[in-house]
């Protein structure tokens, strides 16, 4: 298979619905790639749970999955299960990010997630980022909406079993809940890296990839 990377990383952005969808898809990745980017800055945006428990969950977990990056985290208090009623607002949200700088990544849901919050904020993503690596992350859940990802980003198991651990250490507000446990995330992990010939792997989406090649010299115009 082959690898595609930005060809620089100075600085990521990522997106999310709810305060600890960022971490469930793409965890393991931001462990990887802040720690192989010394002070890559990255910004985070998280549409719902700005003022409650979740966002000091969310900030502190965002801390401890980015280490050694400089960070901003915004968390904003749309009501969570209505975000296509606040539409405008996450679009907003979404241009100011932009105007503060141009990401070589970005994280955010994939189009198809059947969460309305999820779908909201991933179609929101390209009307304002419209010419950036976009890799949309999964979350396994009850609505069964898992699909063939097209990007994996292989996880050593020291990395994976960091990435569970963080999710439990700092999201204390959802361990009740049946789906959030070790043997979900590593699940998902492991048949994901079977798929890219991994132990584990977190998977993502990409709508749009344009391939750049250099042009070429003295060859005559195509008739």
């Amino acid at each position: 298979m082959l690898s595609l990377m930005p060809e620089r990383l100075d600085r990521m952005l990522l997106l999310g619905a709810h305060c600890d969808d960022i971490a469930i898809g793409a965890g393991g990745a931001l462990l990887e790639l802040c720690r192989s980017h010394p002070g890559i800055a990255v910004s985070a945006l998280v549409l719902t749970g700005g003022g409650s428990l979740r966002e000091e969950e969310e900030r502190a977990a965002l801390a401890a999955f980015c280490p050694g990056a400089r960070l901003e985290v915004a968390v904003l208090d749309l009501p969570d299960g209505r975000v296509p009623t606040r539409w405008e607002r996450a679009k907003l949200a979404l241009e100011e990010l932009r105007a503060h700088g141009e990401p070589e990544l970005i994280f955010a849901p994939s189009p198809h997630d059947a969460h309305q919050d999820h779908r909201t904020l991933a179609e929101l993503v390209p009307t304002v980022f419209r010419d950036h690596l976009a890799l949309g992350y999964e979350i396994l859940k009850w609505d069964g909406d898992l699909r063939q990802p097209t990007a994996y980003l292989p996880l050593a198991e020291p990395v994976l079993r960091e990435k569970v651990a963080k999710l439990h250490e700092h999201y204390g507000s959802q361990r009740d809940r049946s789906w959030f446990d070790p043997e979900t995330f590593a699940g998902l992990a492991r048949i994901r890296g079977v798929q890219c010939h991994a132990r584990y792997a977190e998977a993502f989406h990409v709508s749009k990839l344009v391939l750049g090649v250099a042009p070429l010299t003295g060859a005559d115009p195509v008739d």
